[in-house]
Protein backbone atom coordinates (compact mmCIF):
# COMPACT_ATOMS: atom_id res chain seq x y z
CA UNK A 1 0.00 0.00 0.00
CA UNK A 2 1.63 3.16 -0.92
CA UNK A 3 1.47 6.65 0.97
CA UNK A 4 -1.20 8.50 -0.42
CA UNK A 5 -3.77 4.94 -0.07
CA UNK A 6 -2.80 4.08 3.55
CA UNK A 7 -3.41 8.10 4.87
CA UNK A 8 -6.45 7.64 2.22
CA UNK A 9 -7.97 5.10 4.46
CA UNK A 10 -6.21 6.19 8.14
CA UNK A 11 -8.32 9.75 7.82
CA UNK A 12 -11.50 7.77 6.94
CA UNK A 13 -11.12 5.60 9.50
CA UNK A 14 -10.02 8.39 11.83
CA UNK A 15 -13.26 9.86 11.03
CA UNK A 16 -15.57 7.21 11.54
CA UNK A 17 -13.85 6.26 14.94
CA UNK A 18 -15.11 9.94 16.25
CA UNK A 19 -18.66 9.32 15.34
CA UNK A 20 -18.69 5.94 16.84
CA UNK A 21 -17.42 7.51 19.66
CA UNK A 22 -19.55 10.42 20.06
CA UNK A 23 -23.13 8.78 18.79
CA UNK A 24 -23.95 7.13 21.60
CA UNK A 25 -23.33 10.00 24.24
CA UNK A 26 -26.42 11.59 25.43
CA UNK A 27 -28.36 15.08 25.16
CA UNK A 28 -27.06 17.85 26.89
CA UNK A 29 -27.20 21.92 25.68
CA UNK A 30 -23.36 22.29 24.45
CA UNK A 31 -22.92 18.27 23.23
CA UNK A 32 -24.75 19.11 19.79
CA UNK A 33 -22.56 22.12 18.99
CA UNK A 34 -19.10 20.10 19.98
CA UNK A 35 -20.32 16.90 18.07
CA UNK A 36 -21.23 19.20 14.90
CA UNK A 37 -18.04 21.09 14.92
CA UNK A 38 -16.05 18.00 15.28
CA UNK A 39 -17.38 16.08 12.76
CA UNK A 40 -17.48 18.68 10.41
CA UNK A 41 -13.29 18.94 10.85
CA UNK A 42 -13.00 15.11 11.32
CA UNK A 43 -15.00 14.65 7.63
CA UNK A 44 -13.41 17.72 6.35
CA UNK A 45 -9.58 15.74 7.33
CA UNK A 46 -10.48 12.80 5.32
CA UNK A 47 -12.61 14.33 1.96
CA UNK A 48 -9.88 16.82 1.80
CA UNK A 49 -6.74 14.31 2.30
CA UNK A 50 -8.80 12.73 -1.12
CA UNK A 51 -8.44 15.98 -2.49
CA UNK A 52 -4.94 16.26 -2.13
CA UNK A 53 -4.45 13.04 -3.55
CA UNK A 54 -6.45 13.82 -6.57
CA UNK A 55 -4.56 17.15 -7.24
CA UNK A 56 -3.56 18.32 -10.62
CA UNK A 57 -0.64 20.44 -9.30
CA UNK A 58 1.83 21.10 -6.47
CA UNK A 59 0.73 24.29 -5.61
CA UNK A 60 -3.14 22.87 -5.44
CA UNK A 61 -1.72 19.86 -3.49
CA UNK A 62 0.03 22.11 -1.26
CA UNK A 63 -3.27 24.28 -0.66
CA UNK A 64 -5.55 21.21 0.08
CA UNK A 65 -2.79 20.03 2.76
CA UNK A 66 -2.61 22.84 4.29
CA UNK A 67 -6.81 22.62 4.67
CA UNK A 68 -6.10 19.16 6.15
CA UNK A 69 -3.13 20.24 8.89
CA UNK A 70 -5.78 23.20 10.02
CA UNK A 71 -8.55 20.78 10.42
CA UNK A 72 -6.90 17.89 11.69
CA UNK A 73 -5.36 20.54 14.28
CA UNK A 74 -8.99 22.13 15.03
CA UNK A 75 -10.22 17.92 15.84
CA UNK A 76 -7.40 18.06 17.94
CA UNK A 77 -9.15 20.97 19.81
CA UNK A 78 -12.27 19.35 19.93
CA UNK A 79 -10.79 16.60 21.11
CA UNK A 80 -9.13 18.05 24.20
CA UNK A 81 -12.82 19.80 24.96
CA UNK A 82 -14.43 16.52 25.13
CA UNK A 83 -11.54 15.49 27.29
CA UNK A 84 -11.83 18.46 30.08
CA UNK A 85 -15.76 18.22 29.67
CA UNK A 86 -14.98 14.74 30.58
CA UNK A 87 -17.64 13.44 27.94
CA UNK A 88 -15.96 10.21 26.98
CA UNK A 89 -13.64 7.75 29.16
CA UNK A 90 -10.43 8.00 29.17
CA UNK A 91 -9.94 4.65 27.57
CA UNK A 92 -12.20 6.26 24.51
CA UNK A 93 -10.53 9.47 24.32
CA UNK A 94 -7.09 8.16 24.04
CA UNK A 95 -6.62 6.38 21.06
CA UNK A 96 -8.55 9.36 18.91
CA UNK A 97 -6.11 12.12 20.43
CA UNK A 98 -3.14 9.53 19.66
CA UNK A 99 -4.46 8.93 16.21
CA UNK A 100 -5.38 12.91 15.70
CA UNK A 101 -1.71 13.66 16.75
CA UNK A 102 -0.32 11.61 15.07
CA UNK A 103 -2.06 12.61 11.49
CA UNK A 104 -1.17 16.01 12.29
CA UNK A 105 2.54 15.05 12.71
CA UNK A 106 2.34 13.28 9.61
CA UNK A 107 0.31 16.16 7.67
CA UNK A 108 2.31 18.88 8.76
CA UNK A 109 6.02 17.12 7.61
CA UNK A 110 4.02 16.24 4.32
CA UNK A 111 3.49 20.09 3.96
CA UNK A 112 6.87 21.28 4.88
CA UNK A 113 8.16 18.68 2.38
CA UNK A 114 5.63 20.15 -0.66
CA UNK A 115 6.76 23.51 0.40
CA UNK A 116 10.12 23.19 -1.08
CA UNK A 117 8.93 21.42 -3.83
CA UNK A 118 6.89 25.12 -4.76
Amino acid sequence: MDFNQLFRERTKQFFIAVIRSLSPLPYSDDLPVIRKQIIRSSTSVAANYRAVCRARSEKEKFAKIGIVVEETDETQFWLELIEELEYLSPEKIFPLKQECDELVKVMTFYKFKLSQNI
